[in-house]
């Protein structure tokens, strides 16, 4: 299984979930996941290496750019789990990776700025969709507002979602402290102790999208 974590809005926190994927396979799944890091800017790389110092769980990480189309199809016969980060960018690694992938995850911050790049992001998923039709698509609103009074931002981003076909998941993660704390030590939000609501957020996420690709 390829899962692809992109938005060519930068800011939405696709690299922690990406790493959080991983980690979550591998704790809660028995799942070597291998981490592909497609960002030039190294995010999920640096996060892995530090890491492989501690005495956390191991997430191999491999870094690949460009046109990984290749790369991917020879991984997938390798590893059961493949967790691909993906720059803030329309790339040709996004792009390629999304024609063999079979999961791609879109995480938007419930903002305008953000949300201005939907259209374009749907555009792109059906353009992969004609060439790879299993390519199954979901979104997730990440760093949700914690104030009550600000939901309806979250349920009008979830609407428009919605009308692009990107398939937004019920639950979201909450913008939280813990998600920057966790990625500085090389853990994800799944094993920080110090605030677990983040961690749970994470998790919900990561159950529904499993459980929408089972019955999808």
């Amino acid at each position: 299984m390829i899962y692809v974590i992109c938005n060519e809005k930068g800011g939405a926190g696709k690299s922690s979930i990406a790493q959080s994927l991983a980690v979550y396979l591998k704790l809660e799944h028995n799942t070597d996941a291998l981490l592909i890091d497609a960002d030039p800017q190294r995010t999920s790389a640096e996060w892995a290496g530090e890491r492989s110092e501690s005495d956390l769980p191991p997430i191999l990480c491999i870094e690949l750019t460009g046109n990984i189309t290749k790369q991917l199809q020879t991984l997938k016969q390798q590893y059961k789990s493949i967790v691909v980060d993906c720059g803030g960018a329309d790339s040709k690694a996004m792009r390629s990776a999304l024609t063999v992938a079979d999961v791609a995850l879109l995480p938007f911050r419930a903002k305008r700025r953000d949300l201005k790049v939907a259209p374009a992001m749907a555009e792109i998923i059906e353009m992969a969709q004609a060439i790879n039709s299993t390519l199954k698509t979901y979104s997730v609103i990440t760093q949700a507002p914690t104030l009550p009074s600000q939901n309806y931002r979250v349920l009008g981003a979830k609407t428009l979602l919605s009308s692009l076909e990107l398939n937004p998941l019920k639950h979201t993660t909450r913008n939280l402290n813990a998600w920057d704390d966790a990625d500085e030590s090389g853990q994800s939000v799944l094993e920080w102790q110090y605030d677990k609501k983040a961690g749970d957020d994470a998790r919900n996420v990561f159950n529904e999208l499993l459980e929408e690709i089972k019955n999808g």
